[in-house]
């Protein structure tokens, strides 16, 4: 099938310059309407963005991954749209499957596979094995929630598409441990809005733990030698330092 368009393809960049141009192309084999939600990059992300014909809007960053995706809605003109991360990329099947999907009149949320390559290799198992998204639905009657591991809500039924995306994530460990820290802290404050607190042993014992079984275990992240298992006790360490997070702002 050719290009859509009634599609418009959303990418949230902050200072994104290495991947810009590329998604940008692979976004535009499907549509050329391709939409750049901005929260202050200080690279060339913009400067590419619009050399290779992206409209590009500004938005500040508030710690709100959902709040950003939102604000994408108030600037699309087309019934469905796709939101896309700089680092991600459609394989052809996916596109094709995505051009069918908007051309039927049956309005769907769309679940995606996502593969993930990180520190230059593809992972199976574990932390980094292969997950789901649900990024293509219709413009209107859904709305996203969650400051971090955001999720769409709407009315409709979900279905999975065929194909997947390349998740080309975490460059270098550094890479890897500074957005972890970010997050942790992102889920901390959610959880302090929302009046949650922190239980010493369900979420400073328990949860870790739990987490740590759920990768390596359940998840089969030993299959991933000595880096699955590395991988794995982050997530734990991850999960403990959310918490450890929201007990020291209650205590403040």
């Amino acid at each position: 099938m050719g290009k859509t368009n009634n599609l418009t393809v959303v990418i949230l960049t902050k200072n994104e310059e290495k991947d810009i141009a590329d998604a940008i192309k692979n976004a535009q084999k499907l549509t050329d309407k391709v939409l750049i939600v901005d929260s202050g990059s200080t690279d060339k992300t913009v400067a590419l963005a619009e050399a290779n014909d992206a409209k590009v809007v500004y938005r500040a960053w508030d710690n709100d991954f959902a709040a950003q995706r939102n604000f994408a809605l108030q600037h699309v003109d087309t019934d469905w749209i796709l939101y896309l991360d700089a680092d991600e990329r459609m394989n052809d099947e996916l596109i094709e499957s995505i051009a069918k999907a908007t051309a039927s009149d049956k309005e769907a949320m769309y679940r995606i596979e996502r593969r993930n390559s990180a520190f230059g290799r593809d992972f199976k198992y574990g932390v980094l094995g292969p997950d789901s998204v649900v990024r293509l639905f219709p413009s209107k009657g859904v709305k996203w929630e969650g400051k971090v591991h955001e999720r769409p809500v709407g009315k409709f039924a979900e279905k999975t598409l065929n194909g997947y995306l390349k998740h080309y994530t975490y460059a270098s460990f550094d890479e890897y441990l500074e957005k972890m820290n970010k997050y942790a802290s992102i889920g901390a404050e959610d959880r302090r809005q929302r009046g949650k607190k922190c239980s010493v042993f369900k979420d400073l014992i328990f949860r870790p733990a739990f987490a740590f079984f759920k990768m390596y275990v359940l998840k089969a992240g030993f299959l991933e030698g000595w880096l699955g298992f590395v991988l794995c006790l982050n997530y734990a360490n991850y999960t403990l330092n959310k918490y450890v997070k929201l007990k020291m702002m209650g205590e403040n």
